[in-house]
């Protein structure tokens, strides 16, 4: 099954939603990095909100990147996502390990951490990109997210995100953000937050076999959801030979002299796909003459 993000407005439009399911973009980052399981799963929920995020902004060339740095064994996980929620990412340590939570759950605010922020850098095309930076306060990143909406966007939300994972294979993966809008009245908002006390999480809910239209109306019973459309993501990385030699360029005519002379050659790898690019001597000559 592909994966998809429903959008929709509830309440007479005092709520809006987006669900997602997202298996296939959470497995793509676990192929391209070989992460642990616990690295899949930090990566795969932060992918799934970087994702509806992007579905968030308005124009087209808007970008919106996510940086979380909790101080954990994790290292950083970036991901960032275009208008269409196609998006990439990676975290610096995929190989981490920590111990499971008693009940067998991996532990993933222990690989991240919770004494650092969650970044979110939004460029709209403007002179200057917005960027915010706010405290973490769990490490299980779906928390996160919803603080970081209350205190960036005083936008109320309940965010879900879940990735249900084997060493070899993504089994599931999804999340939804639903937001209260500034005009929701009282018996809404109770409303909510009865439906929301009594879900289940949103791995079992994928489990049992319910697609983003189904949890939607679980999650929002009651309030007459109403789906505004579809949009296809995936995780995609958009590098090119040409895109990656700006490496290359930011070292410096000293040190790409240095390498010439010593190595003949040069091997750069995108962080988010983890493609290799060769650049022959001749190549990085003709660079070195254009810098």
């Amino acid at each position: 099954m592909k994966d998809y993000v429903v959008r929709a407005t509830a309440g007479e439009g005092q709520i809006r939603a987006f669900v997602a399911t997202t298996k296939n973009m959470v497995e793509e980052g676990r192929s391209l990095h070989e992460t642990t399981k616990v690295a899949t799963a930090a990566l795969g929920r932060t992918l799934t909100a970087t994702s509806i995020m992007g579905l968030m902004m308005k124009n087209k060339g808007d970008k919106v990147s996510v940086i979380i740095k909790g101080g954990g064994p994790i290292g950083t996980i970036l991901a960032t996502s275009d208008v269409n929620g196609t998006v990439k990412g990676y975290v610096s340590n995929p190989k981490v390990e920590v111990p499971d939570y008693e009940n067998g759950k991996l532990n993933v605010a222990a690989a991240v951490g919770n004494a650092g922020v969650v970044k979110v850098i939004k460029d709209l095309g403007l002179r200057e990109p917005y960027n915010g930076a706010y405290p973490l306060v769990s490490g299980e990143i779906a928390e996160d997210f919803t603080y970081y909406f209350a205190l960036s966007e005083q936008t109320p939300s309940v965010v879900s995100l879940g990735v249900l994972t084997t060493e070899y294979e993504v089994e599931h993966a999804g999340g939804f953000i639903v937001q209260l809008m500034p005009d929701a009245t009282e018996e809404t908002i109770v409303k909510l937050e009865e439906n929301v006390a009594k879900l289940q999480s949103i791995t079992n809910m994928l489990k049992d076999g319910n697609t983003p239209e189904q949890i939607l109306d679980i999650v929002l019973e009651g309030l007459e959801p109403r789906i505004l459309d579809t949009c296809d993501v995936k995780f995609e990385c958009e590098c090119s030979k040409e895109r990656v030699q700006g490496a290359l360029v930011s070292i410096g005519k000293t040190a790409l002299s240095q390498i010439i002379e010593e190595d003949k050659q040069a091997e750069v790898g995108c962080q988010f796909c983890n493609r290799k690019y060769q650049y022959t001597e001749e190549e990085l000559l003709e660079l070195l003459n254009n810098m």
